[in-house]
């Protein structure tokens, strides 16, 4: 016999071992301790306790294996998968022992628009995880995951999880950061194309964060791997700068950071092209937006640094209305001064400059102190934009939001998403984590691109 099929003899014998019915399970108890008979005990220790009485009294409880009836009383009994779901019912492939939803049971009646649903049936405990929206209804998509995207068995490492949720607090500030797969791709299966990176770099008060955003180009396969990169290599880069970009912002030296960054993000840029010609792709569509926050551990430090390129949002929370802070591209380098809110108009230019668009924040009237504040120069073909530069002063009460262009549009947009997270986001105590990705997925009709966005609170 070949060596292989010496190997293949151990494999088989191996694998006879460990599924032998005739080996008893392992454990030094002598008595019976399997999974089935603690579950056994579970089970008639919890119906002992809701009745008062031994599950197992009369022959009750039904062999193993056996579907499971109604409960005394005309409760419903548990429910399992199978192909007669009914639609509202529950998850996928979710139905009640008899095929429907259970005696006494009713769906939930609709909720206005705008409104968060009812509170659900305890028999349903799935409904309370059900996603809000905003506006005249729902969208079409289902509100939670349904197909997983096609998973190659060599390339494991190459899938990205639904969903992102990280958080922190150091010094004056609480960050929270989510990413989800949009309704899109969650319904055919597609791959998340948003790229999330929350990072320290050092320790103690000199620590400086990180938060990366990055989108790769709509319907190209792989695009979720040109944006993972980019978060990975701006990761990197600002790693290896962190001592000198720290000094710049305490130091508020702003041009210096402009400059910086501005190189740091072009070579991401150069090695994305590099990546995309090592594997015969258009460096055009092998490509992503990426934005960026740097923010300081330090307790007496409040400038915020935002950069970046392409689509997204910046936007800051400021007395319960919200301000775009977003630069224009033909903007310089820009501080934050006092901002209008949504609706209000913009003042009036100073001379020489043009207005900027409704809504966003002008710059201020004094010149620059910063050496290298005209516009930036146009970026080759596979960069997504002119490259976009922002410090800020954080004020107690603010709250910074850094966003992809699937959270910054329908922010923008829709009638009725900055109102509910202004009123969700105004507490003097920032969400958890839960209820911060609750409010993230806040669904909205007609928008269905990945979600991803990080709100820095400032206490």
């Amino acid at each position: 016999m070949s060596q292989q099929g010496e190997r293949r003899g151990h494999e088989d014998d191996w694998w006879g071992e460990l599924y032998d019915p005739r080996r008893a399970d392992a454990g030094p108890a002598a008595v019976a301790d399997s999974v089935d008979d603690r579950f056994d005990s579970a089970s008639r220790t919890l119906a002992g306790a809701e009745d008062g009485t031994d599950s197992d009294a009369g022959g009750r409880r039904p062999a193993a294996g056996a579907p499971w009836g109604p409960r005394p009383g005309g409760e419903p009994g548990g429910a399992a998968p199978g192909s007669d779901a009914v639609a509202g019912g529950g998850p996928q492939g979710w139905r009640s022992p008899d095929g429907g939803e259970g005696p006494g049971v009713a769906p939930p009646s609709p909720s206005p628009a705008g409104t968060p649903p009812p509170p659900p049936d305890p028999a349903r405990p799935w409904r309370a995880a059900t996603a809000g929206f905003v506006g005249e209804g729902p969208p079409a998509y289902e509100a939670e995951p349904t197909t997983l995207p096609v998973a190659d068995p060599e390339g494991l490492a190459d899938l990205v999880p639904d969903t992102v949720l990280d958080g922190a607090r150091y010094g004056t500030l609480t960050l929270r950061a989510a990413s989800l797969r949009g309704d899109a791709a969650r319904s055919c299966g597609e791959p998340r194309r948003d790229a999330l990176l929350t990072a320290r770099f050092g320790t103690g008060d000199s620590a400086l964060l990180l938060v990366a955003v990055a989108s790769g180009v709509r319907a190209v396969p792989g695009a979720h791997r040109a944006a993972r990169e980019m978060c990975e290599w701006i990761g990197k880069a600002i790693g290896r700068s962190r001592v000198r970009l720290a000094e710049d912002i305490h130091t508020a030296n702003r041009g210096a950071l402009k400059s910086g960054l501005h190189r740091l993000t072009d070579r991401g840029y150069g090695r994305l092209r590099a990546r995309a010609a090592e594997r015969g792709l258009d460096p055009a569509e092998y490509s992503a937006s990426v934005r960026c926050l740097l923010l300081p551990a330090h307790p007496a430090c409040r400038t915020r640094v935002f950069f970046g390129v392409g689509g997204g949002g910046l936007f800051r929370l400021r007395e319960g209305a919200w301000q775009d802070l977003e630069p224009a591209e033909r903007e310089g380098d820009t501080v934050g001064g006092p901002v209008l809110g949504y609706g209000g108009g913009s003042p009036a230019p100073p001379a020489g400059r043009e207005p900027s668009p409704p809504g966003r924040e002008p710059s201020p009237t004094a010149p620059s102190t910063a050496p290298d504040a005209e516009p930036s120069p146009a970026r080759p073909n596979a960069t997504p934009g002119p490259f976009l530069f922002r410090t800020s002063v954080a004020r107690p009460g603010d709250t910074l939001l850094l966003c992809g262009a699937g959270f910054a549009e329908p922010l923008r947009e829709a009638t009725g998403l900055a109102g509910h997270l202004a009123g969700r986001w105004a507490a003097a105590e920032p969400p958890g984590l839960a209820a911060f990705l609750a409010d993230a997925q806040t669904r909205v009709k007609g928008y269905a691109d990945d979600r991803t966005a990080a709100a820095v609170w400032e206490a």
